[in-house]
């Protein structure tokens, strides 16, 4: 039996992940890929199933995936595009061990950088690990390409990519969803059983037997993919037999692309490509049945890249490597009507000309613990003539803009402690590194690690506000209390580990303190804590709906 209901295109990943019978989902938070596992720890929390956590980073979140495949169970790992970047070493090295429970990595893509510091395609990165590649056009199809993942990983015994980009992950439709007895795991009890004793023993004689089997296993990705229903042919069939044009589209460009194909005049012939590797034999067919291709992707030029290398005859191909559609951010019904030849459309026109509009860029919420700091750093260096503040990802980014102006770089997680090193031991001074909380126990650990054995004369700044505030407050792994411990046994020296209030009154205080540590010869940590001010309002609703009576005058707590 199905029901319909309303869901985004992360919740109807989550969702079909638990009517899949997962065991566990792991995952990072990052924008736009957040909500799938916050819906599933919902799940955890109400239902009891499935187990759904946080981890300190997208590596540790597959390693711990790839735990529950190797002992029979499915597992769904999510993160954002540069968070593969993260998993990369294990992502790629466990395409050849014997994945026997179904390893499912859903990653979003964030074309247009709303909320990243790059633009990539995560299709690139299935095609180096020689691995299938789901890309779901709507929700429905995210909902339905899950259960596909699942059953693909355990046939080819190999971890599946479900590519989302975040139009898909954030817009909401109607879905249709299995129903019955959701949550029953597909295998009750863990095995350990493979097809070979060593299949999960990555010595260079394991491996290499493993990689030419990974090899044969490319002729049967590339049959499925070939009689997949979701890479779908259509032919015209009025004469002439060639189609002025054929049109390849991919993930959610369909979507575009049938919002205006209605308005041509010659129906096109039309490939849509929603699993890799490439339908060969169908682009192929495609490309005998019209004169002229144009490629629509939401990404790279992927597809566009490979046709050269696919097709045997000449033939004009048309997409973003050609300069017809911008190579760079998101494509939009807008961009396709240009695309297929289509006038623009007529919008109403306002005339503004008479309103002063001010610009609103980004900025730290009202009361936030990170700009006390930034008002806290600025007079603590005020005195040198040069200085460098590097910065990592995360609100505290924002301390680059008015009327903070002071941090210099944001690179990646954790980059702000490698790069201040570095700086340092180049003969710069003062450098100060900012970090958060949460980013600090991601991958700033071991940027500290390599600080502390070489003793850098440089002060790093932890900004603890309790949260892992950027993606919508979720709880960072360890307490504000436990994480002076982290850094005192990571071997920075007790008398240079100094923790203070991240408040407006202390600002005097806190600029001493950082002079004082910016004058030792030496590495030293200030840990500034205050939670951050919306988890914290947040906190204080739910005491207060707790403490309310509800109609049956019982607890207004929800559980």
């Amino acid at each position: 039996m199905r029901e319909s209901r309303i869901l985004q295109g992360n919740e109807a990943i989550a969702t079909a992940a638990i009517h899949a019978g997962i065991s566990s989902a792991y995952g990072y938070p990052g924008t736009p890929s957040t909500e799938v596992i916050e819906f599933l720890i919902k799940q955890k929390t109400q239902l009891g199933f499935p187990h759904a956590a946080w981890c300190a980073n997208e590596k540790t979140a597959y390693e711990q995936g790839l735990g529950v495949a190797l002992v029979g169970k499915r597992a769904l790992v999510s993160m954002k595009h540069v968070g593969l970047n993260v998993a990369a070493d294990p992502f790629l090295s466990s395409t050849v061990v014997s994945i026997h429970g179904g390893l499912v990595i859903a990653v979003a893509d964030d074309p247009g950088m709303h909320s990243s510091q790059n633009e990539q395609d995560t299709r690139i990165f299935a095609d180096f690990a020689h691995v299938p590649c789901l890309e779901p056009a709507t929700p429905q199809q995210a909902y339905d390409m899950t259960f596909e993942a699942f059953e693909l990983s355990e046939r080819f015994g190999v971890p599946v990519i479900l590519r989302l980009v975040t139009r898909l992950s954030h817009s909401r439709s109607a879905v249709s969803v299995r129903v019955g007895d959701p949550g029953k795991e597909v295998r009750t009890q863990p095995t350990k059983k493979t097809s070979h004793p060593a299949n999960w023993i990555l010595m260079p004689s394991n491996a290499k037997r493993q990689w030419h089997e990974l090899v044969e296993k490319q002729a049967s990705f590339q049959s499925f993919a070939e009689n997949s229903p979701y890479n779908t042919l259509a032919l015209p069939n009025e004469s002439p037999a060639v189609a002025d044009l054929g049109v390849i589209t991919t993930g959610i460009a369909l979507e575009y692309f049938l919002e205006e194909k209605s308005e041509l005049v010659n129906t096109p012939a039309h490939l849509h490509i929603g699993v890799y590797p490439f339908p060969v034999e169908k682009i192929r067919k495609l490309a005998s049945s019209c004169k002229k291709i144009v490629v629509l992707e939401e990404g790279y030029p992927h597809v566009e890249r490979h046709l050269r290398g696919i097709l045997s005859t000449p033939i004009e191909v048309v997409g973003k490597l050609s300069g017809l559609i911008s190579i760079e951010g998101e494509m939009n019904p807008e961009t396709v009507r240009t695309a297929l030849g289509l006038p623009k459309r007529e919008v109403a026109k306002f005339n503004l000309s008479g309103m002063n509009v001010m610009a609103r860029p980004p900025q730290l919420c009202k009361g936030c613990p990170h700009g006390d700091m930034f008002f806290a750093i600025k007079p603590a260096i005020a005195a040198f003539p040069e200085s460098l503040v590097t910065s990592d990802i995360g609100c505290y980014t924002l301390g680059a803009l008015e009327p903070y102006s002071a941090i210099e770089t944001c690179v990646c997680m954790g980059a702000s402690i490698g790069l201040a090193k570095g700086a340092a031991e180049a003969g710069f001074f003062p450098v100060i590194a900012v970090i958060g909380d949460s980013t600090f126990l991601h991958s700033g650990m071991t940027g500290l690690l390599d600080a502390v054995s070489a003793n850098t004369n440089m002060t790093l700044m932890i900004l603890d506000n309790e949260a892992v505030a950027m993606t919508g407050g979720q709880k960072t792994l360890i307490p504000s209390s436990r994480l002076k411990d982290v850094v005192l046994g990571l071997g920075v020296l007790p008398e240079h580990v100094k923790v203070v209030g991240a408040h407006r009154r202390l600002i005097a205080e806190n600029t001493e303190v950082i002079k004082r540590e910016i004058e030792y010869t030496g590495l030293s940590v200030i840990i500034a804590v205050r939670e951050c001010v919306e988890t914290a309002l947040r906190g204080k609703k739910e005491k207060i709906q707790c403490a309310t009576p509800n109609d049956q005058g019982g607890s207004g707590c929800e559980v």
